[in-house]
């Protein structure tokens, strides 16, 4: 397994562990790739993950925005990904039903000494966009955190830092 995906799961365990918002919106989170600046995730929605009419919950594609906006910041080596200075969503059609997978891609769009942005595309099983959302992050004080890594430009292999294996 690559080493940017190895340390992203990493960080996605460690928000699970503290056993806030994320371990009780979306436990079930898959991260499927993870390269600098990209993550790919999927999400089967649960019963808990919809609203009155059955349809995955605006709110919680807000929560996704903001949790793999954080992602995309793990994947250039943050082990802890700042905080939320702007977060938005803008929604384009229904998301899902119970059962359904929603796919989602999170990027990194730019990132300088204080400030880290990020796009998320939502997308349905058939391909079809369903939301998208942006995150800006004030990473300055993270960027300097013990357990941060680069990563090689392909992400394959830590050249700075403590590569550790996902228990």
């Amino acid at each position: 397994m690559a080493a940017c995906l190895r340390f992203t799961r990493r960080v996605w365990k460690d928000f699970l562990q503290n056993k806030g918002h994320d371990a009780q919106c979306f436990p079930n989170l898959q991260i499927h790739r993870a390269v600098p600046g990209s993550v790919e995730v999927s999400l089967k929605v649960e019963q808990y993950n919809t609203n009155r009419v059955g349809v995955l919950h605006g709110g919680l594609i807000l929560s996704l925005t903001d949790t793999l906006g954080s992602l995309a910041v793990a994947t250039h080596g943050h082990f802890m990904t700042g905080v939320s200075t702007d977060i938005g969503t803008s929604f384009v059609r229904p998301a899902g039903r119970v059962g359904e997978v929603l796919h989602a891609k999170a990027m990194l769009t730019g990132m300088g000494k204080q400030l880290a942005y990020t796009r998320v595309d939502f997308t349905n099983p058939e391909g079809d966009l369903v939301a998208y959302g942006y995150h800006t992050k004030y990473v300055g004080r993270s960027s300097s955190h013990a357990n941060n890594v680069k990563f090689s430009e392909d992400g394959e292999t830590v050249i700075e830092g403590i590569d550790k294996d996902v228990d």
